[in-house]
Order: structure tokens, then sequence, then C-alpha cells
């Protein structure tokens, strides 16, 4: 497999499949999600390559591309390096002038929110095959919230549903 399939599987299998992202059904359904591969090897190429995916989702049509998965696999393996390199790509972001226009969501191999075990099941919601960033219109999530009586709840349902399937759960899922 390629690491845009296995990225697709993963949001199909735990993104779409355990609803982990209530939104993120309808843009895949619809095929407005633009898939990039990036062969970035160092932290300044893969700049390179969020600027021009952030000027081409900020220019494109939102009914035809709503949104942008950058998986970059041989950059940022390490987790720390990676979550510091979001700072950078919010710099960026703010620098060209995007913010509150568009924003940067992150998945890592190795994710693992502040205050949590390397190991917590809860990571995993945000936990992808391959370093990824996710492009996102900030309008497309205000409109997806409003839609949504209890938004505010998905971290926490997430969480429920993680901690109930359990380390091995998840590894069926991800095998089946």
């Amino acid at each position: 497999m390629n690491p845009i399939a296995e990225t697709k599987t993963w949001l199909e299998k735990a993104v779409i499949g355990l609803n982990l992202c209530p939104f993120a059904k309808a843009v895949h359904t619809r095929q407005q999600i633009h898939w990039v591969l990036s062969e970035a090897r160092d932290t300044a190429s893969l700049l390179d390559d969020l600027v021009r995916e952030l000027e081409f989702l900020a220019a494109a049509r939102p009914e035809a591309i709503d949104t942008t998965i950058i998986v970059h696999p041989h950059v940022l393996g390490d987790f720390l390096d990676f979550n510091d390199f979001l700072e950078a790509a919010e710099d960026t972001l703010d620098g060209m002038g995007l913010d509150g226009s568009l924003q940067v969501a992150s998945f890592h191999p190795a994710y693992q929110f502040a205050g949590t075990e390397p190991d917590d099941i809860s990571n995993f919601s945000n936990r992808s095959p391959y370093p990824t960033l996710h492009l996102l219109r900030e309008a497309s999530i205000d409109r997806a919230v409003a839609a949504m009586p209890d938004a505010e709840r998905i971290y926490e349902r997430n969480i429920e549903t993680l901690e109930a399937l359990g380390h091995p759960g998840w590894q069926r899922i991800m095998a089946g």
C-alpha cells in the first residue's frame, strides 16, 4: 500500500467508521478532499508544500475542494519534532493572512495529547498511519458545528468510544 491509500483506509475505518469526526463522511463521500503526498525530506521543503497547498485551498471553490490532507511520510516522524513544527505551520498560516479563513489540524502515528501517557487509547483519535497535516476551511467548520447540536462533546464521545473499544478493538478495526 502507499501512504495515501493507507491514510484513506484509516480515514474510512477509524475517523468515519468510529465517527471520530462526524464531519468527515460528507466531504469524503462527495470527494471534496484534496489528497497530497509530500515528498519533503526536511521541514523547509514541507513548509514549501504547506504554503502551496494553503494557496491552492484558499483559491479553490469550496464545493469542489473543501479540505486538504497532506501526508508527509519522510519528515517529522518524531512526534515532538512534529509538534514543534505545528508552531511554524501556524506562523505560516498567519503570515499568509489566512488565519480565520483556514486552519491546520494535525495527525501523527505517535500523537499524544498533553497530560496523557503514550499508550493512552484517547491518543488514537489523532493517530494516523503517517505524519499528516489537515487543512480545513473555518467557514465549513462553522457550518458543520452549527448543524450539530452537541458539537462540543465530540472530544468526550471520542474518548468514550475509544475506551469502550480498547487497544484490542482498535487493532481489530485497523487490521480488518
